[in-house]
């Protein structure tokens, strides 16, 4: 049998991270991906491929956009973001509980690791214009921590990581199924079983990189693990992260870590397909509900819009979508805002419905008129006045109602109104394995390190609890893809 010294399972960002900082610390590596060529990518794929980073000032960015010409330059205002803000809103979205090591780990790596993606990867980068910034006095403010995409989103990440892996000359074998953990008597990771058209094989090796995301594709593990009701959910992205492959690490003693209970969940279209289209993307998303309200099919509010930017509640909103009457929910909008909406909102794909009336709009959209016209009226009664700005937590809030709207909070009183329809779209599980942050080495039950056995990406539990910063989760893969790979390498030449 051929030995493969560094097998990497998935083929999203983070596994590819892996197997290209695992090739340049001098390993042969073998990617061992499931799905076939034409559905390749993993959640990558999926993704407005948004990365967040700690970054001082401009300059910084330019490092990564080196082409900003001048005319761009006036006309944006980037701001700052700190280490300490970085850490500082992991923590505070996650309660206080994501792992300290793993955040200081991804803060102090996730800046040196998008460079590195452009000048090894060649990854190009932009800045996100469409989803991350308001026109603010004739400037654009960009806001949230997280200001740069790549080239061609989702979409061009996992193609530019594919073509660095191809230049490499890194294998890659499609249609491939890791069914199996091998291990020596030691303990050690000896290889590998997969299952592919041709049946079950064995491939040897050293050491094995584990990033094949989670479990949000399997139906049984996400009611088991997740909670009643979970099965409704639809699937934003991969149909193939079934969560095998953090079961083959639990098999030989590895430590389950996180938040298995929880999930990054956001509101979807109502009428998207089960899982992810790779035509539309992540498109089916709707992530401008700080601009309006939200309410449910009795017409009620559930949920205070305006508590955070965006960045920092539309993962746990879906979770309260789901909530709701038939899991569905409608975001509502009139024209002081309409033209603020994302991308999103402006393709064919839309359960959306337009009215001169908020008892037309109701009726439409499937809402009790009578309960949503006294909802919006008692809204729009609350409703403060104030500064408005929509790059900053404004303060312009409700006052007298349950749940408040805490900044953002103008009156839905200029028609016609719009509104569109929405359910819970599941991107990823946030319970895994436990490693070493700086090495990326799996622990088992008993806190040590299984010798060969990595782990990067969505199939890592410990920096998620709860909740989720937007641009985190890619940035976290490739951090962590790129230490797991590097720790592999330095183990199979040992």
């Amino acid at each position: 049998m051929t030995q493969n010294r560094v097998i990497v399972i998935g083929a999203g960002n983070a596994a590819l991270c892996a197997a290209i900082s695992a090739h340049e610390q001098g390993a042969d590596v073998t990617v061992i991906e499931k799905a076939s060529y034409e559905e390749r990518g993993g959640n990558t794929f999926f993704t407005g491929g948004g990365f967040r980073y700690p970054y001082d000032d401009l300059s910084d960015i330019q490092q990564l956009i080196p082409d900003l010409s001048a005319e761009e330059i006036k006309k944006i205002d980037v701001g700052t973001y700190p280490r300490k803000s970085m850490s500082d809103d992991l923590l505070r979205v996650s309660e206080g509980l994501a792992d300290e090591q793993m955040v200081v780990t991804l803060v102090d790596n996730a800046f040196d690791t998008v460079k590195w993606m452009r000048n090894y990867a060649s990854v190009r980068w932009v800045l996100m214009y469409g989803r991350q910034a308001y026109e603010v006095n004739g400037i654009l403010k960009f806001w949230g921590g997280m200001i740069t995409e790549a080239v061609g989103g989702g979409e061009g990440l996992s193609d530019s990581l594919f073509r660095a892996t191809e230049r490499l000359g890194i294998n890659v074998e499609y249609g491939s199924k890791m069914t199996k953990l091998l291990t020596h008597s030691t303990g050690a990771i000896s290889g590998i079983e997969i299952k592919n058209q041709d049946g079950f094989k064995v491939m040897d090796c050293e050491s094995v990189v584990l990033a094949a995301g989670g479990f949000q594709a399997n139906v049984e593990m996400r009611t088991r693990y997740l909670g009643a009701g979970w099965e409704f959910a639809k699937v934003r992205g991969s149909r193939h992260n079934t969560g095998e492959v953090i079961r083959s690490a639990l098999d030989i003693g590895a430590q389950p870590h996180g938040h298995w209970s929880s999930a990054h969940a956001v509101a979807w279209d109502l009428n998207a397909p089960p899982t992810g289209n790779r035509r539309i993307g992540d498109l089916y998303q709707k992530h401008s509900y700080p601009l309006g309200v939200i309410v449910n099919t009795n017409g009620e509010r559930f949920v205070d819009e305006g508590a955070d930017m965006r960045n920092y509640t539309y993962a746990k909103y879906g979770r309260e979508i789901l909530k709701q009457p038939y899991g569905t929910a409608f975001q509502l909008f009139d024209q002081q805002t309409v033209h603020r909406l994302r991308d999103e909102y402006r393709i064919k794909e839309v359960s959306k419905a337009e009215a001169n009336s908020i008892e037309e709009l109701a009726t439409d959209l499937g809402i009790n008129p009578y309960q949503l016209k006294l909802t919006i009226d008692e809204f729009n009664a609350a409703c403060q006045g104030g500064d408005y700005d929509p790059a900053v937590r404004d303060n312009v809030a409700t006052q007298g109602i349950s749940p408040p709207k805490s900044n953002w909070a103008l009156p839905l009183n200029e028609p016609p109104y719009v509104g569109f329809a929405v359910t819970c779209g599941i991107t990823f599980t946030f319970g895994g394995l436990r490693s070493i942050a700086n090495t990326g080495q799996v622990l088992d039950t008993e806190d040590i390190p299984i010798p060969g056995l990595y782990a990067a990406g969505e199939l890592l539990g410990g920096l998620f609890y709860h909740n989720y910063a937007g641009g985190t989760g890619l940035m976290a893969g490739s951090v962590f893809g790129r230490i797991a790979g590097a720790s592999a390498a330095k183990l199979s030449a040992a």
